[in-house]
């Protein structure tokens, strides 16, 4: 399995791995710092550097799936295709001489990275300024959104503002972990209707905001910043009606 570096410390720029597989998924890693698509968050970018100096950019990283389309405990990390999406993944390799034992280095698109750990944090802040469960996520570099499972109306300028109020407060993010009984007696902790936390390890990582005041406290895999004050400027940009029963938040960055 994939050591997932960035559970403990979303921090982490770089790191050393050894390539366990290369397969028609990707490049899988006995660890690394990417973080694959789940839980609305898009996959990272970046590069793996390899002994000589030369770099395979990663255009995107994914968790493996096994032949019954199951996900595995292996991250795939998928290089750049150059505009050609008919290669296969060894043929992006395979110019490389890359083979299984070689040590990288799984170098992160940082400043990509931060961006989506800011939009991921205000999401939770969303989440407490709009009490209502959620049925659709998406964290995207240069934008986020929530679907709201509510009927009543939203005022863009109020949400905004409510960030503004949380970012300024400078408020811990803390990672955590819960018993699966835990979850079981709190299940009002799942903010989201589509996607449940995944199980079978016995505990679930969970993000806390607020110390003294709890402003959120879920279960959560993705990357988030350390602090509120962190996120910096972002605002709400449009709110949407979908459908009767879903008003859509998308957030931006301001200016």
């Amino acid at each position: 399995m994939t050591h997932d570096l960035f559970r403990t410390d979303a921090y982490l720029h770089e790191c050393t791995a050894t390539i366990t597989a290369l397969s028609d998924q990707g490049i899988v890693l006995d660890r690394t710092v990417f973080y694959p698509l789940g839980g609305g968050q898009a996959g990272d970018t970046g590069v793996l550097v390899l002994a000589d100096g030369r770099e395979i950019p990663i255009a995107d990283t994914r968790k493996e799936k096994d032949a019954e389309g199951q996900f595995t405990n292996n991250i795939c990390h998928i290089p750049a295709s150059n505009g050609n999406s008919s290669l296969l993944i060894q043929d992006l390799v395979s110019p490389h001489g890359l083979k299984v034992g070689d040590t990288v280095t799984a170098r992160l698109d940082w400043a990509r990275r931060h961006r989506l750990m800011r939009f991921h944090t205000t999401t939770h802040l969303l989440c407490h300024i709009v009490p209502q469960l959620v049925n659709g996520c998406s964290i995207t570099p240069d934008y986020a959104r929530l679907d709201f499972n509510m009927t009543d109306p939203l005022d863009k300028d109020a949400l905004s503002a409510g960030i503004a109020t949380l970012v300024a407060a400078a408020l811990p993010v803390t990672v955590g972990r819960i018993t699966d009984a835990e979850l079981d007696a709190n299940p009002a902790l799942v903010k989201s209707m589509s996607v449940q936390p995944p199980r079978g390890s016995g505990t679930i990582r969970t993000i806390r905001i607020g110390e003294t005041e709890l402003i959120d406290f879920q279960p959560c895999g993705g990357t988030h910043v350390a602090n509120t004050s962190e996120i910096g400027a972002v605002v709400v940009t449009k709110i949407e009606k979908k459908s009767a029963t879903t008003r859509r938040v998308v957030l931006g960055f301001a200016g």
